[in-house]
């Protein structure tokens, strides 16, 4: 008996331990919560409102704005628990329960954190990834469109592949690695916005008229911000305050630098200039391609794929624009698609103790099929539903405004307003 009491004195400690609040680890994902947010507004705002012509600068801003808005009351009304919920017998496909967060205490954890931090933090990422996907309809789609299919996708696409990686579902139980969101953000975003940019068409004038970004200083204090905010994004992502959490920021720091550096040095060699433009795009390049490996891999794998981010991000935006012709007009697809597939095939190869990274548990062979099977069943499972939710909507609402609404400008077309009095 006396051995039996001592045994479960033992224990007792390490059972408290595992459900016990840590302050540190809430405080940290508290910021990296805000700093997600930070990514979209003013972020992402800003750095797609410079990119489009002036008259379009405002539409962008709206759009942005009323996502992050929208998706925030989706998420609380019953995304969270498609996401994350207990579907029962097809808990594997999609979550269910939770309807308006019903099962949401205060005393619930999600391992060291209050679920409802983790709650906020996981909104974030439901916010900016639909608002990644305006890139790629930029100047040319209805604002009510815009509204019918976010919601939409959001409940359809994202949801779902959410699920499958970080809710339980069947890619995790493959023992997919995405840390941060390389498949459920980048690669989904890519997807939906090429697929809208073939559905929609080109803008009026494309490829053979000249739509240079329209203020470039707003473009850059965007890119800035996302750079800032990515740390969230990424270290956030260990849902701790620890070794962890500081590899991965080192990681996507390094990765972002190289990708900038990567995609100026070809912009240099090819037009004889390197552009203000083109190094920003490359540290979203970089920052894209790190965000799966990020929790996985070590300084060098963030600095080759950081490299390899730059110079496959050059050549996909070339080749998607000059070749195939496809006005993806932010270029979301060649950069968050091909940018976020690169990353998750990669960190099959980092990950690995060999190469520098935290380990494996299968061999890096293994790995990489594991990970092409889920990048394969993101791009099927995104494109098939987007280009679906796209035709429905195109034949209920329509889609796109007409030729002359185009050629005026969506701010005062669909708002009413100026983005400037000059």
């Amino acid at each position: 008996m006396s051995r039996l009491l001592i045994l479960l004195v033992t224990l007792i400690p390490s059972i408290s331990y595992a459900d016990e609040l840590n302050g540190a680890d809430t405080a940290w994902i508290l910021t990296s919560t805000a700093l997600v947010l930070f990514m979209t507004l003013p972020g992402l705002a800003l750095f797609y409102s410079g990119l489009v012509r002036a008259k379009n600068v405002l539409s962008v801003l709206m759009q942005c704005f009323a996502i992050a808005c929208l998706m925030s009351i989706l998420w609380m009304v019953g995304v969270y628990g498609l996401a994350f919920g207990d579907g029962g017998s097809i808990n594997k496909i999609v979550g269910l329960g939770n309807f308006l967060l019903s099962d949401m205490a205060l005393d619930n954890l999600s391992g060291t954190i209050p679920e409802t931090v983790f709650f906020m933090f996981q909104m974030t990422f439901a916010i900016i990834t639909p608002a990644l996907i305006v890139g790629g309809f930029a100047e040319r789609m209805k604002f009510s469109a815009v509204l019918w299919f976010s919601t939409l996708w959001l409940i359809l696409v994202y949801a779902p592949v959410c699920h499958w990686v970080w809710g339980g579902g069947w890619l995790g139980d493959l023992g997919f690695m995405d840390f941060a969101g390389g498949t459920v953000v980048h690669i989904n975003a890519g997807v939906a916005a090429i697929v809208a940019a073939i559905v929609l068409g080109n803008r009026k004038g494309f490829p053979d008229t000249h739509m240079p970004p329209h203020n470039m200083t707003i473009t850059v204090t965007g890119a800035s911000m996302l750079w800032v905010g990515w740390f969230g994004f990424n270290a956030g992502s260990a849902l701790a305050a620890d070794g962890n959490a500081g590899m991965a920021m080192a990681v996507t720091h390094i990765s972002a630098a190289a990708g900038s550096l990567a995609w100026m040095v070809c912009e240099w060699v090819k037009y004889g200039k390197p552009s203000v433009l083109g190094i920003v795009t490359g540290m979203v390049a970089g920052l894209g391609t790190i965000t799966p490996a990020s929790g996985y891999v070590g300084p060098m794998g963030g600095l080759i794929i950081g490299f390899s981010a730059g110079i496959v991000c050059y050549f996909a935006t070339q080749y998607i624009k000059r070749s195939l012709k496809i006005d993806d007009s932010l270029d979301v697809f060649p950069v968050h698609g091909v940018g976020g597939a690169l990353g998750t095939l990669l960190t099959a190869v980092f990950a690995a103790e060999s190469m520098g990274g935290l380990g494996l548990e299968a061999s890096i062979g293994s790995q990489f099929v594991t990970q092409a099977i889920g990048v394969v069943a993101t791009i099927v499972w995104c494109g098939v539903i987007s280009f679906v939710i796209l035709k429905v909507l195109d034949n209920v609402l329509g889609l796109r405004v007409d030729e002359e609404q185009e050629t005026e400008g969506l701010d005062l077309v669909l708002h009413n307003e100026r983005g400037y009095y000059i």
